[in-house]
C-alpha cells in the first residue's frame, strides 16, 4: 500500500495536467472568434505566394539515408555509457563492444554494398 501512495503525487499532477489542457481547449473553441472568409482559408506559407502543387514527390534516397543516419546515430548512445564505465566493465566489458561494433560494422557493410548511400 505505500507504494501507492508514493505514485499519488504523479497521478494528481497528471489529472491537473489533462484538466487544463482540456479546460483551454473547450474555452478557446467556445469563446474564440469564429469568423470565415476565403482570405482567411487560403494556404499561407511563411509570407510567400503558394505557387505549384504541394504535394511534389521527394527522392526515396532522402528518406533512406535520414534513417540510416538516425540508426547509426543512436548508436553513440550505446556507447557512451560503456565509455564512461570501460576500467569497471573490464575484459568482458571489452569484448563485448568489440562484437558490438562488429555488427554495426557488418551492417555498413551491407549498406554501402546494396549502394544505399550513393546519389545519382
Amino acid at each position: 500500500m505505500n507504494s501507492l501512495n508514493d505514485y499519488l503525487p504523479i497521478g494528481i499532477q497528471l489529472i491537473v495536467a489533462l484538466g487544463f489542457v482540456v479546460t483551454t481547449m473547450v474555452a478557446t473553441a467556445l469563446l474564440g472568434p469564429k469568423r470565415k472568409s476565403k482570405k482567411k482559408d487560403e494556404i499561407f506559407e511563411c509570407g510567400i505566394e503558394s505557387t505549384g502543387n504541394a504535394r511534389v514527390p521527394f527522392s526515396i534516397k532522402y528518406f533512406l539515408v535520414a534513417i540510416l543516419f538516425v540508426l547509426f546515430d543512436v548508436e553513440v548512445i550505446f556507447m557512451y555509457p560503456w565509455a564512461v564505465n570501460f576500467r569497471e566493465l573490464g575484459l568482458q566489458g571489452f569484448l563485448e563492444m568489440l562484437v558490438f561494433i562488429a555488427f554495426l560494422l557488418a551492417g555498413l557493410i551491407y549498406i554501402i554494398k546494396k549502394g544505399a548511400l550513393k546519389w545519382e
